[in-house]
């Protein structure tokens, strides 16, 4: 099919994207790496009256560090955030992550802040953003504004952003030092999460010092699992204390049954795949 038809405008600055987005009102989409939002236009399920290119921005692209954090552009597209040295180093849960995104044309192609922002409860970045603590940039005509995850990530596909308001940068505390994995069920290769479960533990003297689980697609919004953060702080870093703290795992979920599961397969999946990522980040 074709996409109805709109105006076109590719802006070289942000504060050029923030204006462009004020004058084309509720109507207007954004376009980062696309790989959500042309499909939806070619099947005409979106009709923007205007569609704003963040192509052309040089700002919103790269990682660096910022003191005790890192910041990872918006525009910076998976690709790159799979080979960049500083997540690699002091966000490794983002890597584990972003290497199982789709495939390598999507991960080309598609960017870090463009799959946050669209707020897909299965998507695979939303939960280790949710795990380390992430907070989010987010520019408007009145200036920047940071939000932490816990309170950008709202409902399905909906976020605090406003209809004026672009998604800029990603600060991500570092986690230097901390061992991750992340974790994911599919029916087939490349397809979205049933459920996955994103881990970072810091381990000292074969003891869990500190953990940070995170869950996808067990709710409207990516899911902090406390009761499991709580069950592994000053464990023994062994498979028996990693099973009965995944066992917490389904606690204050709320998953939804599709043609691919029902509810309890969802909880019942999270149990297992987080006694998984936590062993695998361990290496219990």
């Amino acid at each position: 099919m074709i996409p109805a038809p709109f105006d076109y405008v590719a802006p070289s600055t942000v504060d050029e994207a923030v204006q462009a987005l004020a004058e084309a009102g509720e109507d207007a989409k954004v376009l980062a790496g696309g790989q959500s939002l042309l499909p939806v236009l070619r099947m005409r399920l979106a009709a923007p009256t205007t569609l704003v290119d963040l192509g052309k921005i040089a700002e919103m692209r790269g990682v660096r560090e910022d003191g005790d954090a890192l910041v990872v552009g918006a525009m910076t597209t998976h690709y790159e955030v799979q080979r960049d040295a500083l997540i690699a180093e002091h966000a490794a849960l983002v890597k584990e992550a972003t290497d199982t995104v789709a495939d390598p044309q999507v991960r080309h192609r598609g960017t870090f802040g463009g799959a946050i922002a669209h707020a897909d409860p299965a998507g695979d970045l939303l939960a280790p953003v949710l795990a380390l603590d992430g907070e989010l940039v987010l520019a408007g005509l009145n200036g920047r504004r940071t939000v932490p995850a816990a309170e950008f990530f709202q409902d399905y596909f909906t976020t605090a952003l406003a209809p004026d308001e672009l998604l800029v940068e990603v600060r991500l505390p570092k986690h230097t030092g901390w061992r991750a994995h992340y974790e994911k069920f599919n029916r087939v290769a490349q397809a979205w999460s049933m459920c996955a479960v994103a881990a970072t533990v810091r381990t000292e003297g074969g003891v869990i010092e500190e953990a940070r689980v995170a869950l996808t697609n067990m709710g409207a919004t990516p899911v902090r699992a406390t009761a499991v953060e709580q069950a592994l702080l000053g464990a023994q870093a062994n498979a028996e204390t990693i099973r009965a703290a995944a066992a917490h795992a389904a606690e204050g979920t709320n998953p939804v049954a599709d043609g691919n599961s029902d509810v309890e397969y969802r909880q019942h999946l999270a149990r297992v795949l987080t006694g998984r990522a936590v062993a695998a980040a361990v290496g219990a």
